[in-house]
């Protein structure tokens, strides 16, 4: 093992295998995992590529700084515990898979667009991570799976690419642990309590990988208040992540034709549901807004097709609900858009629109398949100008440009266009901000506040929103 992931005290080594947003908290967690004499269970190595990115994550770590943007504080603090008490440390040297009793797989599984109506999964790089942990891997390591799959994925892939290592290193089949146990981690405040204090679902491919994933879990998570839920099988454990996830993506989905509706006959849907939510059975229902971003909502819907196509060779089967609530998805922000037209006449040639907001999620400093990022380039094709402004974002890498962290100025801008509920927009003065300057204020995404909305039309200042219709 290389001189900076030693430790000082000898305790079972827990190795985090990508040190992304779900990666990155899950080793703090286990880093901060203690017994009843808050002495920490575990010593933790972070693991990610050679590359620029991976030797940035790995660098702030072993320098004691956070490599990622958070306003949760807890995550900040539990991160700064794990530097003080020398039990978390990152590397990209594969080697100390060798030093794991457990190993946790967080890296991506990209879904790739095939043809109009079919997707696949990248499995070429996930399979390559795997090799990666079998060439070292000793016999009896819990290799635990968080990374959301195909449903399939660790009984048709997981196992035998570790199986095929070992057993060409000289072990026995099966000589792994391999358990299932997928995240809900919930980037924003309650980013680390979302992996600490939450619920969990998991399983394993034998029982004794299930009874060795419940040990370690139990440790991480406050079982206690948040009970473990063993399923039957990986696969079982696959499926609910990926169901988990497109039903909610079809959630959002089916509020949008609503909000066109609202819209147009001066409903305020947000009121609406609202009322809606007070019958415990609807209490989760979702809104209209500027689009779904992140990287869940907007390809876990795909992954069961894949699962049934490419591991199962169910071809007979399609999933037309799936499809369709990603596509309605990916056309929220042009639906915007085209708001931003019709205010216009039609033509925003030369127009300067302001977007506040360029993450993907409220407070989460994460550009990931941000609807805005749609938003921008096709009203840039229209010939307008877009300045981005985001409190938590200083360059958006996908675009390759600078974003605004202070509030601009509204001299020439033709119209705002409220894309996140980041908390600094809802301490906005609006009168302050807007009154006597020719701009229009689009909230598409239910930010401003019934205060700020009041205001707004107090001082006759031009309000427009998706969702609400002009009553």
């Amino acid at each position: 093992m290389t001189n900076h992931t030693t430790f000082p005290f000898e305790k079972p080594i827990v190795c985090i295998q990508g040190l992304g947003f779900v990666g990155m908290a899950m080793s703090i967690a286990v880093a901060n995992a203690r017994d009843n004499h808050k002495n920490p269970y575990y010593n933790v190595i972070g693991v990610d590529l050679p590359n620029d990115i991976g030797k940035e994550k790995i660098n702030a770590v072993n320098n004691g700084e956070l490599p990622l943007i958070t306003n949760d504080i807890d995550l900040q603090n539990a991160f700064e515990l794990a530097i003080s008490q020398n039990n978390l440390k990152a590397t990209s040297d594969p080697e100390v898979y060798s030093q794991a009793d457990i190993i946790v797989v967080d890296i991506h599984l990209d879904v790739l667009k095939k043809d109009d109506d079919n997707y696949t999964a990248s499995f070429d790089g996930f399979r390559k991570a795997l090799q990666t942990i079998g060439q070292y891997v000793k016999p009896g390591t819990l290799i635990l799976v968080e990374t959301t799959v195909p449903p399939g994925t660790c009984e048709k892939v997981v196992v035998p690419e570790l199986n095929k290592a070992m057993i060409e290193r000289g072990y026995e089949e099966n000589s792994l642990l391999i358990a299932h146990s997928y995240e809900r981690v919930m980037p924003g405040k309650n980013y680390y309590k979302s992996i600490v204090k939450f619920w969990r679902v998991y399983s394993g491919v034998s029982d004794k990988a299930a009874d060795a994933a419940e040990h370690f879990l139990s440790r991480v998570i406050d079982s206690e208040n948040y009970p473990l839920t063993r399923l039957h099988s990986t696969t079982a454990s696959e499926t609910a992540k990926v169901l988990e996830n497109s039903y909610r993506a079809a959630n959002i989905a089916f509020i949008q034709e609503w909000g066109a509706f609202a819209e147009e006959v001066g409903v305020d849907l947000f009121e609406v549901l609202d009322a809606i939510r007070i019958r415990p059975t609807h209490n989760n229902i979702r809104f209209p807004g500027f689009g779904v971003g992140g990287y869940c909502l907007t390809k876990d819907p795909h992954f069961v097709g894949i699962g049934a196509r490419e591991l199962f060779g169910l071809n007979d089967l399609s999933f037309p609900f799936n499809k369709s609530a990603v596509s309605a998805n990916e056309q929220m922000p042009l639906t915007v858009l085209k708001k931003v037209k019709k205010v216009f006449n039609g033509d925003i040639a030369g127009k300067t629109i302001l977007l506040l907001g360029v993450s993907y999620l409220q407070d989460v400093g994460d550009t990931r398949y941000s609807p805005s990022e749609t938003f921008v380039v096709e009203a840039e094709k229209l010939g307008a100008k877009v300045i981005p402004h985001d409190p938590l974002i200083d360059h958006w890498d996908e675009l390759d440009r600078t974003v605004h962290n202070e509030i601009p100025a509204l001299d020439n801008i033709d119209i705002v266009v409220f894309a996140v509920q980041h908390s600094e927009y809802k301490n906005i003065d609006i009168q302050k901000w807007a009154k006597d300057i020719n701009v229009i204020l689009l909230d598409a995404h239910n930010v401003l506040t019934k205060e700020q909305t009041t205001s707004a039309k107090t001082h006759n200042i031009q309000l427009q929103f998706i969702g609400k219709g002009e009553k």
